[in-house]
């Protein structure tokens, strides 16, 4: 026990003042009193660590691979007060791995590679992240799919969680992309933003025209909607249009006085063309016997 005793600081200068000749010993409990940069953590001395990111709220990744064959993955994160981070993913065997960033917020993260080895036919790298608490985003990358580029942005963190998930699945089929052309018309002086979403894919918030890049195994369209009505004493109203024959689709709702966020906006199906319009309405709260949205 003797042997693993740590030498205080004190001891160490002591060793060191004008006229002193340190012995071997001394330089010897110097060194061994410093971290070389090869020394591997202990499982004690890792959680310790861990601990005190967490309390002085470091940054972190929470990410798990399933079924990835042996690949790599890796990501660069950006922060304002240290050089660029880069992280390596690969299989996690079932489990969940965090691994915190350098620096402060914000955080912003980008691809650096990511392969798409490792797929037979139908088979396809599914991409599950999240760098706002308040939803997800999805897509499917390989074989015939666009793939992950360089410098493929996934967002700068809104929390202090980016969150990762990678899974190779086989659809069964080959996986093709169909485009929905959106036109947004925002009537009102509130900022609204609407984001779509299909089966394994989904796209960000936004207030501006869109094209959807989803797929043609599930050929539709979810609309979801942020807008803060609070201290607003009118209710809005966001009707999606077939814009190639103008007929009304769906019916959706944001409640004066409250703050909608993911508000659910309505369905459209194998539908090319559409233009949502958004107008103040007479709807004046959220009322039980009212649908969020109608069709």
């Amino acid at each position: 026990m003797e042997e693993n005793k740590v030498t205080s600081r004190k001891e160490l200068k002591s060793y060191f003042e004008a006229g002193d000749y340190p012995t071997q010993a001394q330089f010897g409990k110097l060194i061994d009193s410093l971290r070389h940069k090869e020394d591997v953590f202990t499982n004690k001395e890792a959680a310790i660590l861990a601990n005190s990111l967490a309390a002085i709220e470091n940054g972190y990744i929470q990410y798990h691979a399933t079924d990835v064959s042996n690949q790599k993955f890796s990501l660069v994160v950006s922060q304002q007060n240290e050089e660029d981070q880069l992280i390596e993913i690969d299989e996690t065997n079932g489990i969940s791995v965090r691994k915190y960033f350098y620096g402060n917020a914000p955080y912003t993260v980008k691809a650096k590679n990511f392969p798409t080895e490792g797929l037979k036919e139908y088979e396809y790298y599914f991409l599950q992240y999240q760098t706002d608490p308040g939803y997800y985003s999805y897509k499917l990358f390989g074989n015939n799919l666009p793939t992950i580029d360089e410098g493929f942005e996934f967002g700068t963190l809104k929390g202090k969680m980016f969150y990762l998930q990678l899974q190779k699945n086989n659809i069964g089929q080959k996986v093709d992309i169909v485009n929905t052309r959106i036109s947004f018309k925002n009537n009102t002086d509130i900022t609204i933003l609407y984001r779509t979403e299909a089966g394994n894919w989904s796209d960000r918030y936004q207030s501006g025209d869109s094209i959807t890049d989803h797929y043609d195994v599930w050929d539709y369209v979810s609309v979801h909607y942020n807008a803060d009505l609070r201290g607003i004493d009118q209710s809005i109203e966001c009707k999606i249009y077939d814009a190639d024959n103008e007929q009304l689709l769906q019916t959706g709702y944001l409640y004066s006085g409250q703050n909608n966020e993911s508000a659910w906006g309505g369905q459209v199906i194998k539908v090319r063309n559409v233009r949502i319009e958004c107008n103040y309405t007479s709807l004046p709260t959220q009322n039980s016997n009212i649908p969020s949205f109608t069709a």
